[in-house]
């Protein structure tokens, strides 16, 4: 707003305000009567608002940015700046590391499974499940069960339906089977009586690569219960033996040896007391007698006798 006076025109100074209304009338206010009081409507000198400004009632500088008088508004704070999350790729390695993780965890739940199953079956129905398996307790007794006219144990050198036997008439004396690794071919009147124990008895071809040998060597060496030699006229590099049992293999890599062993051995016992150890160790397919063999058992008194 501008007044127009003779001197041309000039801009009104400022009016300080002193925070209280005037009284209706143009009188001052209490308080404000005194020295230095105008009337009001006189106008104020120019450069006075400016000191006034700079002042405080009592004299006090007041510090920048506040009101004078304590009639100012308090200042506005800033509110705190909500920090900015910066969206990372994701982690490959640690996505790899657990599907990795999940993987061989299945992996051991689903063979945990598998070996409850396969520990839950009986011996005969591993045998069974064996791919090529021959069971002559049931698709052949009269291989299994004493010669006609003879017993179970006989002198002498005996005639076999299959070559090797899986059971049937056999010699008084055991051939050793703890683990034994034979060079030569063994009597098999000797072995059969082994087979009854309840060993596993590996042959093969005397042909037979010198590695594949050694492999199967390995399954058998320092294994009670098992027993090794070369078999002369076998139709297949490598035959396997158990009480009744036979399997016929072409070479010494193949799984089903294991499987064979791990079903028979012990399992197809006709004598579950009997032992391996203590029979015969010497090579030659002339049977041994009058060398000592399985002795007769006592009869078991009844209970309370």
């Amino acid at each position: 707003m501008s007044i127009s006076t003779s001197g041309g025109e000039q801009r009104r100074p400022s009016v300080v305000s002193t925070g209280k209304k005037a009284p209706a009338g143009g009188k001052p206010a209490e308080g404000e009567k005194g020295a230095g009081a105008k009337p009001a409507g006189t106008a104020a000198k120019p450069g006075s608002a400016t000191k006034s400004a700079g002042k405080s009632g009592s004299g006090a500088r007041v510090p920048a940015g506040r009101g004078g008088g304590g009639g100012g508004k308090k200042p506005q704070q800033r509110r705190p700046i909500t920090p900015v999350k910066v969206s990372q790729g994701r982690s490959w390695g640690s996505i790899s590391l657990f599907v990795a993780v999940g993987v061989v965890t299945a992996a051991i739940i689903g063979y945990g499974a598998y070996a409850v199953v396969q520990n839950g079956k009986k011996w005969e129905d591993k045998a069974a499940a064996i791919d090529g398996i021959v069971n002559f307790r049931e698709s052949d007794p009269s291989a299994v069960e004493p010669m006609a006219g003879k017993k179970s144990h006989e002198a002498g050198p005996l005639t076999y339906k299959i070559n090797p036997p899986v059971g049937s008439s056999h010699n008084d004396a055991w051939q050793n089977c703890m683990g034994d690794v034979y060079d030569a071919p063994i009597a098999n009147e000797h072995a059969v009586h082994s087979l009854e124990h309840g060993a596993v008895w590996v042959t093969y071809k005397s042909d037979l690569p010198a590695d594949q040998v050694e492999q199967l060597a390995s399954k058998v060496r320092g294994n009670e219960f098992m027993m090794m030699s070369p078999v002369q006229n076998l139709d297949k590099p490598i035959s396997l033996q158990a009480w009744g049992y036979q399997l016929k293999l072409d070479s010494a890599t193949d799984g089903r040896i294991d499987d064979f062993i791990t079903a028979l051995r012990q399992n197809a016992t006709m004598e579950p007391q009997a032992t391996c150890s203590g029979g015969i160790t010497a090579t030659g397919t002339t049977p041994r007698d009058n060398v000592p063999g399985d002795q007769q058992q006592q009869p078991v008194p009844p209970a309370g006798g």
